[in-house]
């Protein structure tokens, strides 16, 4: 048994899910929830904190990562497998999760969702608000993040592209 796993002698699988606003990621991330994984999700946390609009302030955004952070390395010291459903737009925030994982032993398995940016921003326009995986997001500002996303690449770790 490694020690590094607590009483666990089985590495938790973990999961980034990776892709623009409106791509379907937080679908994904609750089908893979349904199949026994615990979703750590950064528009859940923010929505159980009353906060009804994005983006979030700085502050605010740091306070619930390091939140998720915390929860993310007590449930995979506990054996948990966990879907991580942020955005991870960027090739450094996913590398700073590779390096956060990596003392654990485990390799995170990056799925990106390839979604167009045509149905990315209409998906986003016909958002509900009805709950945390629904918040609305103006034209601009979705399209901008769309426009800045770093799509993962397959020599940054296990990679598995979802074309929608």
């Amino acid at each position: 048994m490694n020690s590094n796993h607590g009483t666990n002698d089985r590495v938790s699988r973990v999961v980034l899910m990776c892709g623009p606003a409106g791509s379907g990621k937080s679908t994904v991330a609750r089908r893979l929830e349904e199949d026994g994984m615990v979703r750590l999700s950064f528009d859940q946390e923010a929505w159980s904190r009353g906060i009804r609009s994005m983006p979030l302030a700085p502050d605010v955004h740091e306070e619930i990562e390091n939140e998720l952070r915390r929860k993310l390395l007590g449930l995979v010291a506990a054996g948990s497998d966990v879907v991580l459903d942020f955005s991870f737009w960027s090739r450094r925030a996913r590398e700073e999760y590779r390096e956060l994982l990596r003392p654990l032993g485990v390799e995170p398995q990056t799925i990106y969702l390839a979604t167009p940016r045509e149905v990315a921003l209409a998906r986003i326009r016909a958002r509900a608000l009805a709950h945390g995986d629904d918040f609305g997001l103006s034209e601009e500002l979705a399209a901008e993040y769309f426009d800045h996303f770093e799509p993962p690449t397959s020599d940054e770790g296990p990679l598995t592209v979802v074309q929608p």
